[in-house]
């Protein structure tokens, strides 16, 4: 931790080259320069995790934690998204959550960007409670759950064509994922079509695996630099 004040003192003079203008007036400097900021000074002494705690389809919960070289937790913080309508609640309420998690988790340790919360957060506030007060609108291509279609009411010809369908939304889904473990994450939610393709398309199964292999292995590229 003998880099910490410099740390500070760099983040210090972003704050006033690099701050953006919130609400009544306030500067304040984005995740993204006080973690380069961080990397740049620290290397790899330190480890940051993100863990999704909650992601029930209606808010998410991240906690991030950054430990020492001896792997000692020195700094954490957590941040809530409500999924809701609109296009940033709707596709990236988890990756909104991270960054902010990660904002506090840097604030924990002294590396603020101006304030506690992170721009994310105080940003968030009005678009939490819009999301809250609106009524959930009809959804126009609802998502497909095969293993609730009784067997009797679908033809293999049927099942054949709605896996089809699946494998450009897959790859759709997972260009739209920013770390490995957002892509994990979405790779559990889809199992259970993914068992249902397995089962009684394989081929369109290796094709889906193949997908997410490959989208895994470019963000493994990405995050080694």
């Amino acid at each position: 931790m003998s880099n910490l004040a410099k740390t500070m003192d760099t983040i210090a003079d972003l704050h006033k080259s690099h701050g953006v203008k919130q609400k009544g007036g306030k500067l304040y400097t984005q995740v993204v320069h006080r973690m380069e900021a961080f990397r740049r000074i620290h290397g790899t002494d330190f480890g940051l995790d993100t863990e999704i705690l909650v992601n029930d389809g209606k808010k998410v919960v991240v906690k991030a934690i950054i430990t020492d070289k001896d792997n000692r937790k020195v700094g954490a913080g957590m941040a809530e998204e409500i999924r809701g309508q609109g296009m940033v609640n709707t596709t990236s309420a988890l990756e909104n959550a991270e960054t902010s998690a990660i904002g506090r988790a840097l604030a924990s340790l002294g590396l603020a960007g101006g304030e506690y919360a992170s721009a994310n957060e105080l940003d968030a506030v009005e678009r939490k409670t819009e999301a809250l007060k609106e009524e959930p609108k009809p959804v126009e291509k609802p998502k497909i759950q095969f293993k609730d279609i009784p067997q009797k009411q679908i033809t293999p010809e049927e099942r054949r064509e709605r896996h089809e369908e699946k494998i450009p939304d897959f790859d759709h889904w997972c260009q739209q994922k920013r770390t490995i473990g957002h892509l994990h994450a979405y790779f559990s939610e889809e199992e259970s079509t993914l068992n249902e393709m397995k089962q009684h398309n394989v081929d369109l199964y290796k094709q889906a695996v193949h997908i997410f292999t490959k989208h895994e292995a470019n963000l493994e590229r990405k995050s080694n630099g």
